[in-house]
């Protein structure tokens, strides 16, 4: 009882009852009636199997059972069998423990079988034996007709050799009976003979369809072991650590990625309950109760970040993902656990939100107004401090500002009409085809000027979208407005100082010729009062006077044509002759 339990009895029992085919049964029962363990034979019908748990009854099988444990002897039984139903011997073997009897191990052996495993086959084949009640029923065997009580008396028929004995353990309850065949040949040793044919075609067949059944049920087992040994590896392959829990929090398994993850050996972890040892000490109280929430069902969809601490006393970052642990009768046994190791992308994504937050802040603090939307939608995408301060945070400043400022022409310059190449031979397959475009506009709610460019651009999620930049010019229109009018004050004093070099310019052309003609007028009339001017010399000085006044007047000329508006008069001009009066 000590050595051998209830779990381990059908392995036992089985191995008895392949090596001895006769035995049909094996049964434990306790010290109470109560069958404990039992295990039957593949052939034997289900209505006399017994089961676990249920008393014997009442009746020989129990009488049998008192008679064991009261002498502690083994004892033997023959029941009535029921119709339909092989005859059984029962032997009880009574069990002690230390002493004390504690219950019976009921073995059961079919009739019929002892007579085929029993009986040595060539007894078998020069006699008829069999087994019968102590009523004369036939239990097993061959039978044979007797002779009729009313022909016995007749001298002419032969005595028979036949002879019955009760077989002894049993006692009366169970006879052999034993009756040679006949010599001749006739029609029963034909019977015989073909019925051990058949008997012989069907064992074989029967071992031909046991070989059959034990090659594939072979392959079953190899193909079993094959996807044993695939999943195995699949589990030792995997990157991702597996853990799994009973209902209570105890660790019944782990896979190499969470024992290499962690630095603890699968049996440092397996059967260990919380805290856990790969488990920060300032983290105890966290983990705890959020392991007290997965074993209650209030698992994330999302997984939970944790911090994990190797066995070297190192810390890594990582996401558990809590799912039940269903078995094949759809019943949870527990909660599997998957980790992954987030130290890297944790990394890199606070590196992105420092990098995105540094971006950020250069925007806000830029004195310009930048805006993102889609074409044809209503949508802002981004907009920095200074936007949201002059529009708010909807896109009517945005669209307001593409509306004003429309799409300015492009301006031919000089270097499109010759072949000169701009970049001075700079590669120029990098730079972008949409140039940003520029306008200036006056917002009469800001009450400024603004320098709006407009750039196209492929948002995040792949629609095409406009950024406007808006700066405030209000103080450079201005400085150039007063620019402008100290521009045209220095003009007009430039044009008072321009007239009045002109006049003195004129003054000083035209005093030469008046003088010199006022000369000649004075001289040819003091001549002419005294009557010492000859009529030649009269015609000399009236002709030096009127070249003087033609040269007066060619200078009134010049500068009236300089002072009159005109459209360019060009005309071929000889260059060295320019160059020479230059």
């Amino acid at each position: 009882n000590r050595e051998l339990g209830a779990d381990n009895f059908h392995n036992r029992a089985e191995g008895i009852l392949n090596q001895y085919p006769e035995l049909q049964a094996l049964t434990w029962v306790d010290d109470r009636k109560r069958i404990k363990a039992s295990f039957g034979a593949a052939n034997l019908p289900t209505n006399q199997l017994r089961s676990v748990g249920s008393t014997l009854p009442n009746g020989e099988t129990e009488s049998a059972y008192r008679l064991a444990k009261e002498t502690q002897q083994p004892v033997y039984t023959q029941n009535a069998a029921a119709p339909g139903t092989q005859a059984m011997l029962q032997l009880h073997i009574p069990l002690s423990d230390r002493a004390r009897a504690s219950g019976v191990l009921l073995a059961e052996y079919s009739v019929d079988a002892v007579y085929r495993y029993g009986v040595p086959s060539d007894v078998s084949a020069r006699y008829a034996v069999s087994f019968h009640a102590a009523d004369g029923t036939l239990l097993a065997g061959t039978p044979l007709h007797l002779r009729d009580r009313s022909t016995r008396w007749l001298p002419w028929p032969s005595n028979s050799q036949a002879h019955e004995l009760p077989i002894s353990p049993v006692g009366n309850g169970l006879l052999i009976r034993g009756q040679a065949y006949r010599t001749s040949l006739g029609l029963i040793g034909s019977g015989l003979f073909w019925l051990v044919s058949v008997l012989s075609i069907m064992t074989a067949w029967m071992l031909i369809a046991n070989w059959r059944h034990t090659r594939r049920r072979m392959q079953a087992q190899q193909a079993l072991v094959s996807e044993t040994n695939f999943r195995r590896a699949m589990e030792n392959s995997m990157l991702t650590g597996m853990r799994a829990m009973d209902m209570q929090g105890r660790i019944t398994y782990v896979n190499v990625a969470f024992c290499q993850m962690t630095g603890w050996g699968e049996s440092d972890l397996v059967g260990r309950t919380a805290p856990f040892p790969y488990w920060p000490e300032e983290d105890h109280d966290t983990l705890a109760y959020r392991l007290a929430e997965e074993l209650a069902g209030k698992t994330r969809p999302g997984g939970i970040q944790v911090r994990v601490k190797r066995r070297d006393g190192g810390l890594f970052h990582a996401r558990l993902y809590v799912s039940p642990l269903i078995d094949a009768r759809n019943i949870q046994t527990g909660w599997m656990t998957s980790m992954t190791d987030i130290t890297e992308p944790n990394r890199v994504r606070e590196q992105l939100s420092a990098s995105h937050e540094r971006f950020t802040t250069v925007l806000e603090a830029l004195d310009a107004s930048i805006s993102v939307a889609p074409l044809g939608s209503d949508e802002l995408l981004f907009a920095n401090k200074l936007y949201r301060l002059w529009f708010g945070t909807l896109a009517g400043g945005h669209l307001q500002m593409v509306a004003e400022a429309g799409v300015p022409t492009a301006q031919t310059t000089d270097e499109a009409l010759d072949d000169v190449d701009g970049f001075a031979g700079m590669p120029t397959t990098l730079l972008p085809d949409n140039e940003a475009e520029s306008a200036e506009i006056y917002l009469d709610s800001l009450k400024m000027w603004l320098e709006v460019r407009t750039r196209y651009l492929s948002w995040v999620d792949g629609r095409l979208a406009q950024m406007v930049i808006a700066t405030d010019i209000t103080a450079r229109r201005l400085a150039e407005a007063q620019s402008a009018m100290q521009t045209e004050r220095a003009q007009n004093a430039s044009r008072l100082i321009t007239m009045g070099e002109m006049a003195s310019s004129v003054a000083h052309e035209l005093n030469q010729p008046l003088t010199a003609i006022n000369n000649y007028c004075n001289g040819m009339v003091s001549r002419i009062k005294s009557k010492q001017i000859t009529e030649e010399d009269l015609l000399g000085a009236l002709e030096k006077t009127a070249k003087q006044a033609h040269w007066a007047g060619q200078i009134i000329q010049r500068i009236r044509s300089f002072v009159k508006r005109s459209e360019p008069n060009r005309t071929r001009s000889d260059i060295e002759g320019m160059v020479d009066e230059a």
